[in-house]
């Protein structure tokens, strides 16, 4: 596997061309972040262009179809097609989200949000277990942004998520974009939340921009990082350490400067905090 380490970016169709032709070594991120399913296959221009910038960056794949906590049958021939692309491409890990995007019949195409449950915690470690048994690797989930509570809740998302890294040994993602918003959604303290994630698991974290509404927050990630972002980024610096870090940009995609900038005031951030 190869060792992650910095600051990266989500690499997008519109960057191909930059990265192909090469970004200057000052500001140039350190590794970049790919859609798992975007190179799902066996060939074609994508795996072509993906080809040709992994000579010069060092990769982690980032799924959103795995399904880990959804109550249909796990699609074990998707984790295969998952493992055998980290086969190739050695990525230094891979990653998906905690939700539940499919039901029996299709792909939902959203990331919804898991029940807060003691039943909900075993049915979504043991098919971590069994993720993790195709993949040979552990399996690296992302915490989601959410708008709706289940009524039969019995924990807080924290406590949920630190019981399952320890009864999995799974790692987070822990995107801080998606704290703050759900935070103001249902009215919880975000450092509280970030206080009660335990700091060894933690192996990446993303920043990213959201529309605030006012009485309610939309996780859209087509915006720059807010400041209310970047503040809770600085405690969870303090909290976690030098934790890989990336800007994930995935709608109204600027020019890459204008990605390397945000990705500067991460590195800044990060060097004062140390």
């Amino acid at each position: 596997m190869t060792k992650i380490q910095g600051f990266g970016l989500g690499l997008r169709v519109e960057h191909y061309a930059d990265f192909e032709a090469g970004v200057a070594a000052d500001v140039r991120p350190d590794w970049l972040e790919i859609i798992s399913e975007n190179y799902m296959v066996p060939g074609g221009p994508p795996m072509v262009h993906l080809e040709r910038i992994r000579a010069d960056y060092p990769l982690v794949m980032h799924g959103v179809s795995l399904s880990v906590a959804g109550p249909a049958p796990l699609d074990l021939a998707y984790v295969r097609d998952l493992k055998a692309l980290a086969d190739r491409l050695q990525p230094g890990w891979v990653s998906d989200h905690l939700c539940w995007s499919a039901d029996a019949h299709s792909q939902l195409h959203d990331l919804l949000p898991v029940p807060l449950t003691r039943a909900a915690l075993d049915h979504v470690a043991g098919r971590i277990a069994q993720v993790q048994d195709v993949l040979g690797r552990p399996l690296v989930l992302e915490n989601v942004s959410s708008y709706v509570r289940f009524a039969a809740d019995e924990m807080t998302e924290w406590d949920f998520i630190a019981q399952l890294l320890k009864a999995t040994g799974a790692q987070l993602l822990l995107d801080v974009n998606n704290v703050y918003v759900s935070s103001r959604n249902h009215g919880f303290d975000a450092v509280a939340y970030l206080d009660g994630i335990p700091v060894e698991p933690v192996r990446q974290i993303h920043l990213a921009g959201h529309e605030d509404r006012g009485d309610i927050v939309i996780d859209t990630h087509d915006h720059p990082v807010r400041d209310e972002v970047w503040t809770l980024y600085e405690h969870a610096l303090r909290r976690f350490g030098a934790v890989p870090t990336m800007i994930e940009r995935d709608d109204h995609i600027p020019p890459l400067a204008s990605l390397l900038a945000e990705l500067a005031v991460a590195r800044r951030l990060a060097a004062t905090a140390s």
